[in-house]
């Protein structure tokens, strides 16, 4: 019996060895029945959820096929202008000033930040719609498709922003109507004007062209007349935009023609407030600095000398500092005038007191000839240095002085007894030039005292002509 059942089990190893042999060989077979059983089961639980997934995607691609096929980008060749062999297709632009975002007088340029947006028609990309409902594109079908090739007139640099994307918006309406939107920044020149500066007002445009395109091929334009030009509000640490303004007008080029340009046309105004605290104001105060030397006694050389020498230094560094900040322009500005003149008010109050010390020298020396006393007691001679000096002053003695005799007065006692002048005679005879310097040259001092009055109504004229010129 024994026999039999270990008969029966190797009967059985012997017909279940080529099936493990089999499964062994190929395993992968078995896992795929696995998987194929298990989303079969996954399907039928989940049925409703995996269609969905499914078909989330399939659309997504069929969408992006009808677009495609839809604008027809393929069929023609967008190297060419719409319409081409016919009339200037036209472009309207319109503008949207963001910022101005400098305005250097010493480069004359401004960098200005802006959107600026196209509109045309191009039948080639015009689409059947039920709704009319436009579709909008970035800068990736913007390559594949023809665009007005508008530029900068006189600019110097410019680039379109790209943060986080090109800014760079197409959209396209059943009709095949376009708008074609960019930002920009733009740094373009501006021929300034500074005969007034800083009271003066700057005018500055910036100019759009087609390229490639002149009036025959296309036709620029704004699209809403005045209101193509819109602003925010911009505020300017230098000026104050007193207008904005669109134009147009034609450009000629010899060898290419006639193009459509367009024009930004600005006003700017300068505040005036930071140059009177930086320039007029301590101008003024340097001018009126040195006229303190006229109340100083004109003995007192130092104190007279320094404080002239130190106005004139203070003004050619305030002269100094305004002409870096400037263009070097070959014409004379209006803050040239003013610092100029008022140098010249203070470079003439040290030469006021040059010829006074130097005219009171003369008279003491002329004095000294006669035999004269001087003419300043101990009490000025200490104005010089702050020391009393007994020997520096020349004490006479007055028994050597000549006595002078003094005659009565003589009274006429009878009018009518002095012979009348005659017919012709003349009753005063012209004093020689040398008297009138003698004059002056003894009264050194009233130079000082005419200077006190002189030099502040001369200055007073001055700005007065100058504000009412300029302003």
């Amino acid at each position: 019996m024994r026999l039999v059942l270990l008969a029966l089990r190797l009967l059985c190893l012997a017909c279940l060895w080529p099936v493990t042999l089999l499964n062994n060989r190929y395993p992968s077979r078995r896992r795929n029945k696995e998987v194929v059983h298990l989303e079969r089961q996954s399907k039928i639980k989940y049925e409703g959820r995996i269609d969905h997934r499914i078909k989330k995607q399939d659309s997504t691609k069929t969408l992006m096929i009808k677009t495609e096929q839809l604008l027809r980008i393929e069929d023609h060749d967008f190297a060419m202008r719409p319409g081409i062999g016919g009339a200037a297709i036209p472009v309207g632009i319109d503008v949207q000033v963001e910022s101005i975002d400098s305005i250097s007088e010493v480069n004359m340029d401004f960098t200005m930040t802006l959107y600026l947006r196209h509109y045309w028609q191009d039948e080639r990309l015009s689409f059947p719609s039920g709704n009319n409902m436009s579709r909008t594109f970035d800068a990736r079908l913007v390559k594949k498709i023809w665009v007005p090739d508008v530029f900068f007139v006189h600019s110097k640099r410019s680039f379109i922003h790209d943060t986080t994307m090109e800014n760079i918006m197409l959209r396209v309406w059943p009709d095949g109507n376009i708008l074609y939107s960019v930002r920009i920044t733009v740094t373009a020149q501006c021929p300034m004007d500074f005969s007034s500066f800083p009271l003066d007002t700057q005018s500055c445009s910036l100019e759009l062209e087609s390229y490639a395109y002149n009036e025959k091929d296309l036709m620029l334009y704004w699209k809403n007349g005045n209101d193509s030009l819109r602003t925010d509000e911009i505020v300017l640490a230098q000026f104050f935009i007193e207008e904005f303004h669109p134009a147009s007008g034609l450009a000629y080029y010899s060898s290419t023609g006639c193009y459509n340009r367009l024009f930004i046309n600005f006003i700017l105004r300068r505040h005036f407030f930071f140059f009177m605290l930086q320039t007029y104001f301590p101008t003024m105060l340097m001018v009126l600095l040195s006229w303190v030397s006229f109340w100083i006694d004109r003995r007192a050389v130092p104190a007279r000398v320094s404080l002239g020498i130190t106005t004139v230094l203070t003004m050619s560094t305030i002269i100094t500092g305004v002409s870096a900040s400037m263009p070097q322009v070959s014409y004379v500005k209006a803050v040239d005038i003013y610092l100029w003149a008022s140098f010249l008010f203070v470079f003439l109050s040290v030469i006021e007191y040059a010829a006074v010390n130097y005219l009171t020298t003369l008279n003491e020396m002329k004095r000294r000839k006669e035999g004269k006393p001087p003419s300043f007691d101990a009490t000025q001679t200490m104005a010089f240095d702050g020391y009393y000096h007994e020997a520096d002053i020349e004490l006479t003695d007055f028994s050597s002085m000549p006595t002078m005799a003094v005659d009565p007065p003589n009274f006429p006692s009878d009018p009518a007894a002095d012979p009348a002048p005659m017919v012709g005679t003349r009753l005063w005879k012209r004093r020689p030039v040398r008297d009138y310097i003698d004059l002056v040259i003894s009264n050194s001092y009233m130079i000082d005292s005419y200077s006190r009055i002189g030099f502040p109504l001369a200055y007073l004229l001055f700005n007065i002509i100058y504000w009412s010129v300029y302003s």
